[in-house]
């Protein structure tokens, strides 16, 4: 799961509620979107899903895609 590319998140990057402990979500806008998991550009250290970053939600690269996941009922 980690370290193929950055994967787009749904959240806006920002600070976390720190009320807020399982599963935090960020500021409800932005500028910048959430990128996680590091990619095969970068260090080992990096290659982790909690390496988060943030980019513009127009910016293409060949670092970043995306994961479909299906909710199971």
């Amino acid at each position: 799961m980690h370290g193929n590319i950055y994967e787009w998140c749904s959240d806006w990057y920002g600070e976390y509620d720190i009320s807020i402990t399982v599963d935090p979500v960020g500021p409800n806008d932005g500028s910048y979107r959430v990128i996680r998991g590091g990619s095969w550009f970068l260090s080992s250290r990096d290659v982790r899903s909690a390496c988060r970053n943030w980019i513009e939600p127009d910016n293409r690269a060949h670092i970043i895609g995306f994961r479909f996941c299906l909710r199971s009922q």
